[in-house]
Parts: structure tokens; sequence; C-alpha cells
């Protein structure tokens, strides 16, 4: 069983940057792709970005070109580098991890990331 642990959030003023960072308990060997999830209060969880585990990423409109998604494999870990956040951008955000040997999805509990104006 895999575990992930989020940490990196906080409150940030409109325009700054926060590192977001998803500890895996195990490794990565065991995970194929690796990701994050926002939810924001009244909303629906949205995918934010994704990322294989060879590197190839994808990132949502919404977030592209001032976000980043990263993975360490050796290190067991993920990022996401978030850069000219806006109010908009308050949610709780939640790592995912995909196993390699079956279709099951681990999840982090979430960190919040709060963005004042």
């Amino acid at each position: 069983q895999v575990q992930l642990v989020e940490s990196g959030g906080g409150l940030v003023e409109a325009g700054g940057s926060l590192r977001l960072t998803c500890a895996a308990s195990e490794g990565i060997y065991k995970i194929t792709n690796m990701g994050w999830y926002r939810q924001a209060p009244g909303k629906q969880r949205e995918l934010v970005a994704g990322i294989t585990s060879d590197g190839r990423a994808n990132h949502s409109d919404s977030v592209k070109g001032r976000f980043t998604i990263s993975r360490d494999n050796a290190a067991n870990t993920l990022y996401l580098q978030m850069n000219s956040l806006k109010p908009e951008d308050t949610a709780v955000y939640y790592c995912y991890a995909d196993d390699y040997f079956s279709d099951f999805r681990y999840w982090g509990r979430g960190t919040q990331v709060t963005v004042s104006s």
C-alpha cells in the first residue's frame, strides 16, 4: 500500500508562488502516472496536472504557463511549482498515484492553498 503525503500549501498573496510536494511512502517503481487535482469549496474536483513515469506532463488550460508538474523517481516525490497565483487557485490540492499492477489509484489527504487578492 502506497501512502501519499502532501505538503507546501499555505496562504499567499495573488501573484505569489508556492511549491507543493507529494512524498510517496514506497518506491515509485510501483507507480505509473501521478498528478494533482484540486477542489474548491462548492465545486467539483478538477485535474490540475499529470505526469507519466517517464516524465511526460500535461497541465489544465487554467494553469498552463503558471504551474509546472515534475517528479523525482529516485526521491519518490512529486512536485507542483505554482507561480503567478490567482485567488481562483484557492482550493485543497490532492496528489494521486496510479498503481503499476492494477487500476487502483492512491490519494493523499490534501493540502490547502489559499490565495488572497
